[in-house]
């Protein structure tokens, strides 16, 4: 297999985008990455585009076809990939097989998510199909609810508390204060969110990310072949997915994903190194109980010290590992097809030095962990820059 680089990186703004539809942020987030590739249209060979629920929420099917027309990339071949949540993280999975196995030499990977031309109550419904739809949200366990099993589990084993889980919040949206796309900019504090309204006990309104619009891409190349693009290639030095049962009720334990652990062991292995070796990570954090998993789960904390870490400052910007810098799913949003392609965006930054204000110092490798429904898919890669 051919070592893989990521030499180009764009997004859009995150957030409520009244202004712009579905095509307009794709073709944002996609010029951007190809203009910072320094390539033309016309050295693309591939392209694959993460996007979850398009037809229940803009009425839009056949989505890569309709990319590559507005993209100007005709007839380059682009496929569409879903698995829920993590759909732009196996789309960045694909587009780096395809490069490492020598089928294509240039390849676009893009996410994207138009969400709030629906109402909240549509969102949900198109949301919750990313679980068991006849034994979760047929009986009316959405994903708020879900998660609150999770965090009430692990309340339970490990005296993880709300306050715990509040500055998670508390965390994200300071990083995404200083982030120009992220959809809040606003800092906010324990008490704002131990006071926001209860969605599902024991999660409230600001222990959960919001419904976003949005679009990120990136420029994969064969490593060797990058070098003559970019002084500062972006290597993904290992990707893994894993899959668990969709449903909740069937999974071995309430307090793991074990589609994290496998995932991120697979990681581990290839990149031979250990999470010890991690300076910036981009984790999943639908929900704040959700980021505390993950960090346990993917070995930077023991199970049932992500919360305590946490509360202690261990995953601030700067502190013993970054975690989420870009404000993660809560600050800087969650446009569900987008959302691991933005991770692999900010790590890309983050990697080059470019974070800016949320900067993590000496990031020389980095990770992004993407989640698909309560934990049925889940996709890992680690990069490094040289």
């Amino acid at each position: 297999m051919r070592r893989v680089a990521i030499v180009g990186a764009g997004m859009s703004r995150f957030g409520e985008d009244w202004n712009r539809g579905f095509r307009d942020m794709i073709i944002d987030a996609g010029t951007s990455a190809i203009t910072d590739a320094n390539i033309s249209g016309d050295k693309i060979d591939g392209m694959f585009i993460g996007t979850m629920a398009a037809g229940r929420l803009i009425g839009q099917e056949h989505i890569g076809a309709l990319i590559a027309d507005f993209m100007g990339l005709n007839p380059v071949p682009s496929t569409r990939v879903e698995a829920a949540c993590a759909s732009g993280g196996v789309a960045l999975r694909q587009g780096f097989m395809a490069v490492a196995s020598g089928m294509h030499d240039t390849v676009v990977v893009g996410g994207v998510e138009k969400m709030t031309e629906v109402s909240t109550s549509e969102v949900a419904t198109a949301l919750g199909g990313a679980g068991d739809q006849e034994w979760e949200l047929f009986m009316g366990a959405t994903f708020p609810a879900l998660y609150a099993f999770m965090a009430q589990r692990h309340m339970l084993d490990y005296g993880t508390t709300e306050e715990m889980m509040a500055h998670v919040a508390v965390k994200n949206h300071k990083n995404a204060s200083k982030n120009k796309y992220a959809q809040y900019q606003n800092e906010i504090t324990v008490d704002h969110v131990l006071k926001s309204k209860t969605i599902a006990s024991p999660l409230k309104v600001f222990d959960c990310s919001p419904i976003t619009d949005g679009a990120a891409a990136v420029v994969l190349m064969p490593y060797e072949k990058a070098l003559s693009f970019t002084k500062k290639p972006v290597e993904i030095i290992a990707s893994a997915q894993a899959s668990d049962t969709i449903a909740l009720h069937d999974r071995e334990s309430l307090t793991k994903l074990k589609a994290t652990e496998i995932a991120a062991q697979s990681a581990f292995k290839q990149a031979k190194l250990a999470p010890r070796d991690i300076q910036v990570a981009e984790v999943h954090d639908c929900f704040t109980i959700a980021e505390i998993l993950a960090i346990e789960d993917l070995g930077f904390f023991k199970k049932g010290e992500g919360g305590k870490a946490t509360m202690e400052g261990l995953t601030a910007l700067n502190s013993q590992i970054s975690i989420n810098t870009s404000g993660g799913l809560k600050g800087c949003g969650h446009p569900v097809g987008a959302t691991g392609v933005k991770q692999a965006v900010e790590i890309t930054w983050q990697l080059r030095g470019q974070g800016g204000e949320r900067q993590a110092k000496n990031a020389n490798i980095g990770l992004t962990h993407n989640v698909g429904g309560s934990g049925a898919t889940c996709v890992v890669h680690i990069m490094k820059k040289e």
